[in-house]
């Protein structure tokens, strides 16, 4: 694969977008490979980079499926249960405390096990 075209930072041309500009209209990159940047130069910093996929390759995105929506749903509901206590948090468990938080707060060693 040759060196991408590189643009500046909204100066792309018609024609290319970005995963989530493609999204929005419904589409998917399909398999494609990246074909061009964006850089956003930065002071201390390399410069910012978003990839762009070419709009007429793009697919259309694949609809949601009744198993895919069950999946999904059983994921979430794993994700807001809480590994100690059994119960459904009604929020998504953070990962640093890795049980709710009043699980969390219950630990005389506080959320992570070390003596405080």
């Amino acid at each position: 694969m040759g060196a991408l075209p590189v643009f500046r930072w909204r100066l792309a041309p018609d024609g290319y977008a970005t995963r989530r500009q493609l999204r929005a209209q419904g589409l998917r990159p399909g398999g494609q490979d990246v074909a061009a940047q964006l850089e956003h130069p930065r002071r201390r910093r390399g410069p910012l980079v978003a990839y762009l996929y070419r709009v007429d390759l793009a697919s259309p995105v694949r609809p949601m499926t009744p198993a895919r929506r069950a999946a999904l749903a059983k994921a979430n509901a794993a994700r807001r249960t809480c590994p100690a206590c059994r119960r459904d948090a009604g929020y998504v468990i953070p990962t640093a405390l890795g049980t709710c938080v009043p699980c969390a707060d219950q630990s005389p060693n506080g959320p992570d096990g070390r003596t405080l």
